[in-house]
């Protein structure tokens, strides 16, 4: 049987929908509201596991029948959860063998949320019950449009060091390498005394005296991605089962460490965002932008849903800034202009009880009568009317690798300098969006060849088949960046020998014989500095006519580069490294391959970034008129371009075309701060969302 379509015939807009947390009268209150602010689109149930099943096999569904059926009678679909995030204290009493282990050892208590290894059998038991419970009762609903699988996976437990997890590692383990010979091999176990006579005798990498086996915690962190999945893929059967024709989904977590998401988004109908940037982070919309990105090539460019973001403040933070007014439209817009076709938020009603009573929501603790609901109102007024929007693509021009094996990998210890992976990309990543350049992640082992612009950053543990795609990109004519500390070990971590980067030498035609790095904290792992000059860092002087007249400063890292047939484009300036390469390129084939061997600033980053752009031919859209500073964004969609003004002061826009947001001329329009233009060509601007007829925001969403 097919799968229905996800998406409606305009944007989804709405949020979590937990009406356990109130009386039964407020109900109604909820519903009429929804209608106010447009909403379309409840995620329902998402903790409310003890409430369906009060106790072991005994479920309660008469509550949750009356909310799907005053949902439905009122126009708003449903994202059905199965609700298996957080089990409930009776699972925990009954199963204590269930609850996570630290890597310390400490077995973790119930009375939070996400208390259960992934690998507890009795946990995976309990929620494929309950999934099929659900499927059963509400798969025919009329109001039910998707299934939301848990919530947010390895947000709080992503490792698990029990026993039950043990005896699954090396059940894994076995799946992969077959023989104990093997993996004796790939770990390099000969090392430290470390050689297994079985797989019996294998752990996770717990608390250890000193480093532990760096191919094994790779693995552990491989096996804990797969492990999670393996909980959504038990789920999802259940559910495909019953109720075949609906889209299944759950909600990632933007670029979240501890999850491959390249792995599990074959497995997703629905890609589905949960991002909340720190709005006291200078930085937040440009990292906003790097997750919006990587959502729409992780389901390769298919629309996507932004299932969570906060209205303003949230309450994980020590200091929880609420967003200023008019950045709860931007970053939506954001969301919009870079694939989604959906806008939600955490939550619907502000709790007035419970951990998350002080996370912002669409109806907030004061009522309607506040700034937060009047933005909420006119967001769901304006998404009603970008109907034409759905389903258009957004086209890249330039693609950044993102590699977790390597993140993984090059924050691990032991290393000759411990760095932040998003450090190393977002810069990139940043700097192509400051130029209006939009941007695909990437695997590395796919076609790169139609990218203008490749980029690869720190790709620390390189395969065989990545260094084959980016040498088959230069050669088809893509302009290829390769920066430090890339193609250092294969995937089992071993050091590639004859001089690193392994086969990316002949593409990049140079090697790497020694790293020298500079010391300092600016790229610790946690950190995303888009601008690595804002903190403390070492920095050596670099200097080549791609920077100008003036020398530039390499951060934190460089290295013994030795040229075989590339150019030298800049050079270290002092130091021990004085007069090597910094930068060079290779003509090669139709295109050219770039090696950086150190790290830059933003200004700096932003200075190469702009060569190659020149070198591929790209013409970026430049619509604001003398940008001094600040961040505008521009993005193309389908026939659409959306400029966002994520900076503090007005800004001038010289794109011709209609604003469909106003219906104003484009050309010489000023775009506050946070303020957002979506513009068309006149020929298909038609009619605007300023135009007034007799149709309602509400009943513009629900016809």
């Amino acid at each position: 049987m097919t799968i229905r379509p996800a998406f409606a015939d305009v944007p989804w807009f709405g949020g979590d929908y937990n009406p356990e947390q109130w009386p039964e009268e407020v109900w109604q209150e909820d519903v009429d509201l929804m209608r106010q602010a447009g909403v379309n689109l409840a995620t329902v149930g998402v903790f409310a596991w003890s409430l369906v099943e009060p106790e072991e096999g005994r479920f309660e569904f008469g509550w949750l029948d009356r909310v799907l059926d005053l949902l439905h009678d009122n126009g708003v679909k449903v994202d059905l959860a199965t609700a298996t995030a957080a089990p409930p204290p009776w699972f925990s009493q009954r199963h204590p063998e269930s609850l996570p282990v630290t890597v310390d050892g400490v077995r973790l208590s119930p009375g939070s949320r996400q208390a259960y290894c992934p690998s507890s059998p009795a946990y995976r038991r309990a929620a494929r019950r309950l999934a099929r419970a659900l499927a059963e009762r509400y798969g025919s609903h009329p109001a039910v449009v998707m299934w939301h699988v848990n919530n947010e996976y390895g947000c709080h437990v992503s490792r698990c060091y029990c026993d039950e997890s043990a005896a699954a590692f090396r059940r894994w383990l076995e799946a992969k390498y077959e023989t104990i010979g093997a993996l004796n091999a790939a770990w390099g176990t000969a090392f430290w005394s470390q050689s297994y006579g079985s797989f019996e005798q294998i752990l996770p990498p717990r608390a250890t005296p000193a480093f532990p086996n760096p191919t094994q915690s790779l693995d552990f962190d491989r096996f804990s991605s797969d492990e999670l999945l393996a909980c959504f893929l038990e789920e999802k059967a259940v559910l495909r089962e019953v109720t075949p024709e609906i889209p299944i989904t759950t909600n990632f977590m933007g670029t979240f460490r501890n999850v491959d998401y390249w792995t599990w988004a074959p497995h997703i109908d629905v890609i589905s965002d949960d991002l909340y940037p720190d709005p006291a982070d200078p930085d937040a919309a440009r990292g906003a932008a790097l997750a919006r990105d990587l959502m729409r090539s992780l389901g390769r460019g298919k629309p996507w849903l932004l299932m969570e973001q906060s209205t303003a403040a949230v309450n994980m933070r020590p200091v929880n800034v609420p967003k200023p007014p008019g950045q709860l439209r931007a970053l939506s817009y954001q969301a919009i202009a870079r694939g989604a076709d959906g806008i939600c938020f955490f939550q619907w009603r502000q709790s007035a009880a419970g951990a998350e009573k002080f996370h912002s929501a669409m109806l907030p603790h004061a009522g309607t009568d506040t700034r937060i609901w009047r933005e909420v109102v006119r967001l769901g007024a304006e998404l009603a009317e970008l109907g034409p929007v759905v389903g258009t693509p957004t086209q890249a021009h330039a693609a950044v690798l993102f590699d977790w094996d390597s993140r993984w990998a090059i924050e691990q210890t032991g290393l000759p300098a411990t760095s932040s992976y998003l450090a190393l990309v977002a810069p990139w990543h940043g700097a192509l969006t400051e130029a209006g350049v939009t941007v695909d992640l990437v695997r590395g082992d796919e076609d790169l060849s139609a990218y203008p612009i490749v980029i690869v950053p720190s790709l620390f543990v390189l395969t065989d088949a990545q260094a084959e795609a980016i040498d088959r990109a230069a050669l088809a004519g893509s302009i290829v960046l390769v920066t430090s500390q890339s193609g250092i070990v294969d995937e089992n971590l071993h050091a590639r020998l004859g001089g690193y980067l392994g086969r990316l030498q002949s593409t990049l035609g140079v090697w790497i014989e020694e790293f020298w790095p500079l010391g300092g904290a600016w790229a610790r792992p946690g950190a995303i500095p888009v601008a690595p000059e804002s903190t403390i860092a070492p920095t050596v002087r670099v200097r080549g006519s791609v920077f100008g007249q003036e020398a530039v400063a390499g951060v934190e890292w460089s290295e013994t580069v030795h040229v075989r047939d590339a150019v030298v484009r800049a050079v270290f300036e002092e130091g021990q490294l004085s007069g090597w390469p910094a930068l060079t390129r290779k003509a090669h084939g139709a295109g050219a391959a770039w090696y950086l061997a150190t790290r830059l600033g933003s200004q700096d980053t932003a200075v190469l970034v702009a060569q190659l752009i020149a070198e591929s031919g790209l013409r970026p859209r430049t619509p604001v008129i003398d940008l001094q500073h600040g961040f505008v964004e521009t993005v193309q969609r389908g026939d659409v371009v959306f400029v966002i003004n994520h900076g503090d002061t007005v800004v001038t826009l010289g794109e011709d075309g209609t604003d469909i947001l106003t219906g104003a001329d484009a050309l010489g329009l000023a775009l506050e701060p946070q303020g957002v233009a979506v513009i068309a060509p006149r020929v298909l601007a038609g009619r605007v969302i300023g135009q007034a007829d007799d149709v309602t925001a509400a009943e513009a969403t629900h016809r």
